[in-house]
């Protein structure tokens, strides 16, 4: 346990140190109230029943008021505490999930590339529920649980000195049986969290191919997979509660034991006459009093685990340092022109040993459109998400306008730059929020205008609900041809100077390539424009084309030019065009 990930988690308390002030106030408060009854009840005891029948109706009254003011205050402290203070937890779960997901939005495409949705979806939902549980719950039952045994025990000390040792004989056994039981608890309940966030992925992974799974018919490889994984959940939680178990049994054992060891010497000592037998009820209540927050620590022992262990999946996760940000004077890009230019540009994965790109020079005027061709795997999306820095080159540099893109900052750099991918994504949610997400603040008229000129106004204005359409999950209620052209438009109305077309209509049938082919043309006027070509029939007008391979740039002319140097465009061209 690192006192490091203490101190951080201690930190989420600040912006509510108030509230929890007052929550620890009446968590005092009502400590205080659970051990004046036994007090009170010793002077009925001792003192009250020796007295004339007046006097002890006198007397009850008077008790039973004050009663009635400890119950009332003790009621508000525990709905103080249940309200408020679970209020205080959210609000630190509120601040922890947003500081989670914006530090995942900094986190380059590489982090993305091995992670699992499922297993970070699991980070900011189940692992912070149970860190908020634990910084809720965890002063409050440490001060309630100390003051009480605190308090027991001063006041146990008053009544008999014997009687207290017999009781207090029996802690440091338990405690050093607890202290061991406790690490081996804290490796399980780690493992448990590990364990759910695998089942999570797999059950997402699972979920968004569902329509893959249905059409090969693997319902059942797919139920064998999570059982698998299931299983292996089952036997994290098995494991941990093995340990659980022990520890809240031997727990239970030795605060059995107090109990036995006060009657014991207590029988003792009444039939010696050191101690009387109110005494020896009032002792037995304060050992109530003093076993029950034991108790208490025993079930914070398991909440602790879960909410540390969740805790430092969480740490896990904020310390990663995005491996692309801003540098320290990075500047906004004003005026684009869109002038493009790669000096000896290479470039590998993070892990991998050979290198994707190797040594790319490559000049695109402003205003020009250039199209990329190449086998595949021969670095061609890899070379576009270079230019808007998905990823960083490994040696080399690129620039715009002259200016090297590693000096520019991110958010400016990528406004200027729209995409258009094969693979488009749209969000749950209308057609109107998908376009509008193109450009914040939009107007109707924007959007609309956008739709126009992407192609896509006809087909949205033949639904229902028009512009307003639900359009489900990744718009699966749209054709590829429809959610194409919505992609376009949100490219129009972002409106930027440079343009990548990564195999835009390559998954589209010949009727839909042709109305999306003539929405990006449209797109593309004057603007700087690098398209990734799978069908090269598609990119016959472009102004250059270049055929990259895996020693970089193999060749660059006209369509006509390099179908007349029979290199390797002219093989891919009649290979595709056979």
């Amino acid at each position: 346990m690192k006192s490091s990930n203490i101190k951080d988690m201690l930190h989420y308390y600040k912006p509510y140190m108030k509230i929890f002030w007052a929550d620890m106030f009446f968590a005092t408060l009502s400590a205080g109230v659970a051990l004046t009854i036994p007090l009170i009840v010793r002077y009925v005891t001792s003192n009250l029943v020796y007295q004339e029948p007046d006097v002890i109706l006198q007397q009850l009254l008077r008790i039973g008021a004050a009663l009635a003011v400890l119950l009332i205050i003790d009621c508000y402290s525990r709905f103080f505490i249940g309200n408020y203070g679970h209020v205080m937890g959210a609000k630190m779960e509120y601040d922890m999930r947003a500081e989670i997901f914006a530090h995942m939005q900094k986190l380059s495409f590489s982090f993305y590339d091995d992670a699992k949705v499922g297993q970070l979806m699991s980070r900011i939902t189940s692992d912070l529920f149970e860190i908020t549980e634990l910084l809720h719950h965890g002063p409050e039952n440490i001060i309630l649980s100390l003051l009480k045994i605190i308090g027991a025990l001063v006041i146990l000390f008053q009544i008999n000195g014997w009687l207290t040792l017999a009781a207090f004989i029996v802690l440091p056994f338990m405690f050093l049986f607890a202290f061991v039981l406790n690490r081996k608890m804290r490796r399980a309940f780690r493992r448990n969290r590990e364990t759910i966030a695998e089942i999570n992925a797999q059950i997402e992974d699972n979920l968004s191919g569902i329509r893959v799974v249905k059409s090969f018919a693997n319902e059942a490889v797919e139920r064998e997979k999570f059982r698998e994984g299931n299983d292996g959940f089952l036997a994290a939680k098995k494991n941990s509660y093995r340990y659980m178990g022990s520890f809240q049994a031997g727990v239970g054992v030795f605060t059995t034991l107090i109990q036995v060891n006060v009657i014991i010497v207590g029988s003792v000592l009444i039939a010696r006459q050191a101690v009387n037998i109110s005494d020896l009820i009032t002792f037995l209540l304060y050992i109530g009093v003093f076993t029950e927050p034991i108790r208490t620590l025993v079930d914070f022992t398991e909440q602790f685990q879960n909410g540390y262990s969740g805790f430092v999946r969480f740490r896990e996760i904020m310390d990663l340092e995005p491996d692309i940000q801003d540098t320290e004077g990075a500047v906004d890009l004003e005026e684009v022109r869109g002038d493009i230019s790669f000096e000896n540009v290479s470039f590998r994965y993070r892990g991998d040993a050979e290198k994707v790109l190797q040594d790319v020079n490559l000049e695109m005027p402003a205003g020009s459109y250039v199209a990329l061709v190449g086998s595949s795997g021969a670095g061609k999306t890899t070379l576009c998400s270079l230019i808007p820095r998905f990823y960083d080159v490994t040696s080399g540099t690129i620039r715009i306008d002259g200016k090297d893109i590693r000096d520019i900052r991110l958010q400016s750099l990528r406004s200027h730059i729209g995409i258009v991918q094969q693979d488009v994504y749209l969000f749950a949610g209308t057609i109107f929020e998908n376009i509008a997400y193109g450009k914040r603040g939009a107007t109707r008229e924007e959007v609309i205008q956008a739709a126009k000129n992407a192609n896509a106004h006809e087909f949205i204005v033949s639904f229902p609900e028009g512009y307003d359409t639900d359009i489900g999950q990744r718009g699966i209620k749209l054709s590829g041809g429809q959610k194409q052209r919505l992609s376009i438009a949100r490219v129009f109305l972002k409106n930027p100077p440079i343009l990548i077309f990564d195999e835009a209509t390559s998954a589209l049938d010949n009727e839909s390539e042709k109305v999306v082919q003539e929405s990006l043309e449209r797109l593309a006027r004057n603007r700087t424009t690098l398209v990734i070509a799978h069908r090269l029939t598609t990119i016959q007008n472009a102004e250059r084309i270049l055929v990259l391979t895996e020693n970089g740039i193999a060749e660059s002319g006209t369509h006509q030019e390099l179908l007349a140097q029979g290199g390797i465009y002219e093989r891919l061209y009649h290979m595709h065009s056979s």
